[in-house]
């Protein structure tokens, strides 16, 4: 049985929609940001995971309000997907290299939000996207999916390959910590998430 969820945000910014199925399935990605969508087209194919998102935002203005919902959207769905958390490994890593960059990114998906980013990029760019609003983008799919991710840069010069590093490795380590454990344990030693 696949677990996926389901969830939309509508506000005076952005209307979107998105679907989050953990045991893959198609790709679909649409809210009109080419680079963002590239990104997170890397992260479901590197997850094995279905991610469905369509909607719009107020792009003319910026990037940076469909950004940050879109993460609270997949935050949700990714929420949704989840449902109780039993029967889940709860923690992953993932490290991705491309090219000179290389990225670690662990996950834990033990209730508690939480971002932590260390290190830079090296070299000069122009990003179409500014590393702040892909931050603000972790903060939000973290805030809403109830997930504490840690993203250590380990090196690289080229921006793009950088964030896309990142990106790879968020969903090999999500699609990790998502895996069944072959319980229905709650993964705690508290007894409860959070």
């Amino acid at each position: 049985m696949k677990r996926t969820g389901t969830a939309q945000r509508t506000t005076q910014e952005t209307s979107l929609q998105a679907s989050w199925t953990l045991e893959g399935g198609d790709i679909l990605l649409q809210v009109g940001l080419p680079f963002f969508e590239h990104l997170l087209h890397a992260m479901a194919k590197h997850g094995r995971m279905g991610l469905q998102l369509s909607g719009k935002g107020d792009i003319e203005v910026d990037s940076h309000h469909t950004i940050e919902d879109v993460g609270i959207v997949l935050g949700q769905a990714l929420d949704k997907a989840l449902g109780e958390r039993r029967g889940i490994e709860r923690m992953g890593h993932s490290y991705a290299p491309m090219d000179e960059a290389l990225a670690r990114v662990c996950v834990d998906l033990g209730g508690r939000a939480f971002v932590q980013w260390s290190g830079e990029v090296e070299g000069t760019y122009r990003p179409t996207i500014e590393l702040s609003v892909l931050k603000g983008f972790l903060w939000a799919l973290a805030g809403a999916a109830k997930a504490n991710i840690h993203v250590d840069v380990i090196r690289g010069q080229d921006y793009h390959h950088v964030v896309e590093a990142v990106f790879k490795a968020l969903g090999r380590a999500l699609r990790e910590a998502t895996q069944p454990d072959g319980t229905q344990n709650l993964p705690s030693t508290k007894g409860v998430l959070g």
